[in-house]
């Protein structure tokens, strides 16, 4: 299957921005450079909140981690996702923080999310939306 556009969840995006030479910053470079990576408000909030905790100022300095979510802010494609509740699509994932993934994919039209993240895995093929692990994706589009 070819993949046109993913979307990365934000536990894989931490991994990626967190260590250089990791499965997760090597599926995220192969998807920007031979798919389109998509994302929201909602996911680029996330994410900057995330990286902005103290507890990651040991893997890499505060300058690193705003640098990464400024990338992923002008390389990915900006998606408006409407209220999830209104837009009826089931299954939602048993983690509810994890329903603004599934609604990007959906709004989108995904043809993966890569994650590490059990909760999402589980859910495989999720509305016709493959739901993979970094190394999985790398697979694919290696």
């Amino acid at each position: 299957m070819t993949l046109h556009r993913v979307v990365f969840d934000t536990s894989t995006l931490v991994s990626a921005a967190l260590r250089a030479e990791s499965i997760p910053r090597q599926a995220l470079q192969q998807a920007l450079r031979y798919c389109e990576v998509c994302a929201s408000k909602e996911t680029l909030d996330e994410l900057s909140a995330v990286l902005a905790r103290a507890k990651f100022r040991s893997y890499a300095p505060d300058m690193v981690r705003q640098e990464f979510v400024r990338i992923m802010q002008t390389q990915a494609r900006l998606f408006v996702v409407r209220d999830w509740a209104a837009l009826g699509v089931a299954p939602a994932c048993r983690d509810p923080f994890d329903d603004k993934v599934l609604a990007l994919a959906f709004e989108a039209e995904a043809d993966a999310i890569v994650s590490s993240d059990e909760d999402l895995l589980v859910l495989h093929p999720w509305n016709e939306i493959q739901i993979v692990r970094p190394g999985d994706f790398l697979k694919q589009v290696g």
